[in-house]
């Protein structure tokens, strides 16, 4: 008898337990997509290195586009001045996770092509990209092989969301 009543007992503890776990709130507000999260316009500063020298220290415009809840696509902007000018680069297909309040971009490679200064076609590559996402800010590091150029451009941008 005592054996039934402790598993009555047992039994009833279990249920009231799981009543209680399986309650929660209806008005849960969904998560925004992390693409969302990070789309906009930063404004800050980019600095170009090529064969360990500065070639670029400006002030600029970086955008971000939603492609997917979990990715977004890039522009970087115009760098240079005359002939030696790079025109403003797409790179697609950053894919995104969220880590706490950080979200993290990565790219490995990404090959376009687009008008150069002098009107030929140019074909680009932006390699090894991270972007780190954090409250407003962007930290944004990659490399980028333009046209003929025998050296690769190591890129920096740091900028806050407009």
């Amino acid at each position: 008898m005592k054996f039934k009543s402790l598993m009555t007992m047992m039994v009833a503890a279990v249920a009231i337990v799981m009543g209680m776990s399986s309650c929660s709130s209806d008005d849960d507000e969904p998560e925004v997509a992390v693409a969302e999260q990070v789309a906009g316009s930063y404004d800050g500063n980019e600095i170009f290195v090529v064969d360990n020298e500065e070639s670029s220290n400006d002030t600029k415009t970086y955008q971000f586009v939603k492609a997917t809840d979990v990715s977004i696509d890039m522009t970087i902007p115009e760098v240079g001045m005359g002939m030696m000018t790079i025109p403003s680069l797409s790179v697609k297909g950053i894919t995104l996770s969220k880590d706490g309040n950080t979200i993290k971009g990565r790219l490995a490679s990404y090959e376009g092509t687009l008008k150069g200064a002098d009107g030929t076609d140019k074909a680009y590559t932006v390699s090894d990209l991270t972007a780190l996402f954090s409250d407003k800010t962007v930290v944004v590091t990659f490399a980028l092989k333009y046209g003929r150029m025998p050296f690769p451009f190591a890129g920096t941008f740091t900028g806050t969301k407009k």
